[in-house]
């Protein structure tokens, strides 16, 4: 008896203290027709030892690259616990001081949020809609503390919260730590919502659920979750379990709305999707890639999770070497799950991995840089934000794209060659470094590859090209196995390497960003650029400098006059041919589909469900 009142009091004084530290937020939206949100925070227990720094993220989960999320924040203002102002120094925009601080301190701020995405804030009469790093501010060094955020909407009478944050009853939602705090989106308005039960191996039940803020009625948010659900349950295939979710639930946010800015962004038991439509209902299969990439990350990334990332810096941008497999493979599997899910035809697939082929093949990007120098590159690329050109069309291939060549590559080899597949991999990477938890670095990656082909001198290898190296797989014959075969998409057809011409509003007809190592690039021309003639005609449309390309063979040579900054200069171009390749099947070209290459495919590419 005496044992047991001795824990219960050491529970009740853990409880205690842990309130104690607790750091609390509230939220109220008085002024939510411009765009405004009123958020106050509480610190406990203050050291008086030394100044206290409140600041605001500059990166946010999910992205990469900086994000000057300060910005929007005026009028902020700090008490003691009496309520007396305490004097503020501002030693960065983002960054706020308070030099004598002790016991509870209370800061409050107006933020303004007007940009409905995955990485900032939105305040309207239709909803709140927040990222977290873009709203609360946060005191430097009290990293372990626990959070609560409380949300007050009196004229709002009809919304309701949606996050992954922890319901504590009465309106509170609670984080046990910053980095969890930081990653909880809240959707607050009068969404609708579909839910459907799964069970984890050990057969507890959790809940997904889609939230739905939409103008589109209950039966097609009903009908859609049925959707996702398919999509749901080929991703737990590829893995064979679903991941074991905080608090039993995971969430879908999704907004949509024209005026909307457009973005998937993945977080530990919830993502949010923004799309431009005007509602869900006859969009529903165009809007799936994004649930079927965001849901992926579930595993890869936000369990399955690089080094690199671990912990996530909220002060700057994050560099990574991984992003070739947490985003790229993230991105090969969104779409490979449409295909097996039934919502992807096979002409869509090889659209998509002729698009993979043709951007590892023809960018220079992916000609001069390796997979690893890609995702580095993510913290300018990713939503980055600048006025100044950059020279991405030609350092730079989207470690998106690049990464999902590289999984469609080792796909196909370990199917050829091993009798495995790319699930196998990804199966003994989550149970290595996923369910685990324990955070994974590239040589990681290689040894789980090594052990499961039990060939060390293949991951070595494989990684050596095609990981650290630029370079790439013989996909033609690898995609022949399946009855694929990869050509040129207009052989023997002139190409002069000038992307899509543009119309000036003046009729001048200016050339795009040139592409190094193609003709445009080599012949001197640069963006600007405004075609006066090519081959002695003038050229007053876009169709006049096309059909001037279609009459010429490749190594063929004309005249181009041009204007650059109002200088009339002249110079000339050699047509090569056209080297932007299809993938196309077997027997579409006349070919014979083999009862081998027909097993292969549908191996692959049908529903991996039993």
């Amino acid at each position: 008896m005496k044992n047991y009142l001795i824990a219960a009091l050491l529970m009740g004084t853990s409880i205690s203290v842990k309130a104690q530290q607790e750091i609390s937020y509230e939220v109220s939206f008085p002024n939510v027709v411009h765009h405004e949100a009123e958020i106050s925070m509480t610190i406990p227990n203050v050291p008086a030892n030394a100044p206290l720094r409140v600041r605001f993220a500059r990166s946010s989960p999910g992205r990469y690259a900086t994000h000057e999320f300060g910005k929007n924040i005026y009028h902020l203002k700090a008490f003691d616990a009496n309520g007396k102002a305490l004097a503020l120094k501002q030693p960065a925009g983002d960054v706020f001081e308070i030099e004598k601080p002790a016991g509870k301190i209370k800061i409050t701020y107006t933020i303004f949020g007007n940009w409905i995405d995955g990485t900032y804030a939105g305040f309207d009469e239709q909803h709140a809609h927040m990222n977290i790093p873009a709203v609360f501010a946060f005191p430097v060094g009290m990293d372990k503390r626990p959070r609560t955020v409380k949300f007050s909407y009196p004229k709002q009478a009809d919304w309701k919260v949606a996050t992954q944050l922890k319901s504590m009853g009465n309106g509170v939602y609670y984080a046990k730590d910053f980095q969890y705090f930081m990653d909880s989106p809240i959707e607050i308005s009068a969404f609708k919502e579909a839910s459907w039960e799964v069970k984890t191996t050990d057969g507890k039940n959790q809940k997904i659920h889609l939230i739905a803020h939409s103008d589109d009625d209950e039966m097609t948010i009903f009908n859609y979750a049925n959707m996702i659900k398919k999509v749901v349950d080929e991703q737990k295939a590829i893995f064979g379990e679903l991941p074991t979710f905080d608090y039993g639930n995971y969430y879908f946010l999704h907004c949509v709305h024209p005026s909307y800015a457009g973005d998937g962004m993945e977080h530990r038991n919830s993502t949010v999707i923004v799309q431009r439509t005007p509602k869900i209902a006859g969009n529903e299969s165009n809007l799936l890639g994004t649930f079927s990439h965001e849901f992926f990350h579930a595993w890869n990334v936000e369990r399955l999770r690089p080094k690199t990332l671990e912990p996530f810096n909220f002060t700057q941008s994050n560099i990574s070497d991984e992003l070739w497999i947490a985003e790229g493979f993230t991105q090969y599997y969104g779409n490979l799950t449409l295909k097996r899910s039934g919502f992807r035809t096979l002409e869509n697939m090889l659209r998509v991995f002729g698009s993979l082929v043709n951007s590892v093949s023809n960018s220079p990007g992916a000609k001069n840089f390796s997979p690893v120098q890609a995702s580095r590159y993510a913290v300018f690329a990713d939503a980055g934000v600048a006025v100044d050109r950059t020279n991405q069309q030609n350092i730079f291939t989207s470690y998106y794209t690049y990464g999902a060549a590289v999984a469609l590559a080792l796909d196909l080899r370990l199917r050829s060659d091993f009798n495995l597949t790319l699930d196998n991999y990804m199966q003994a990477l989550w149970k290595a470094y996923g369910k685990t938890e324990i955070a994974y670095n590239i040589n990681d990656l290689e040894k789980t590859l090594a052990s499961l082909t039990k060939n060390p001198s293949f991951a070595n290898k494989f990684f050596k090209d095609f990981v650290y190296a630029t370079k790439k797989e013989d996909y033609a014959s690898l995609l022949l196995k399946a009855g694929l075969v990869l050509r040129k998409e207009a052989a023997g057809k002139a190409y002069s390497g000038i992307g899509r011409l543009e119309a000036s509003a003046t009729g001048k007809i200016i050339i795009p960003a040139t592409t190094v190592g193609l003709p445009a690039y080599n012949a001197g021309l640069d963006i600007d650029d405004v075609i006066l003639k090519a081959d002695g005609e003038e050229i007053k449309t876009v169709k006049d400098f096309e059909a001037i390309t279609a009459k010429h063979q490749p190594g063929e040579t004309i005249e181009i006059v041009y204007s650059r900054k109002g200088v009339e200069r002249t110079t000339k171009l050699t047509f090569i041919e056209n080297p932007m390749l299809e993938l196309v099947t077997i027997e579409s070209t006349g070919g014979t589909l083999t009862a081998e290459m027909k097993a292969f495919r549908e191996k692959w590419l049908e529903s991996a469900l039993k």
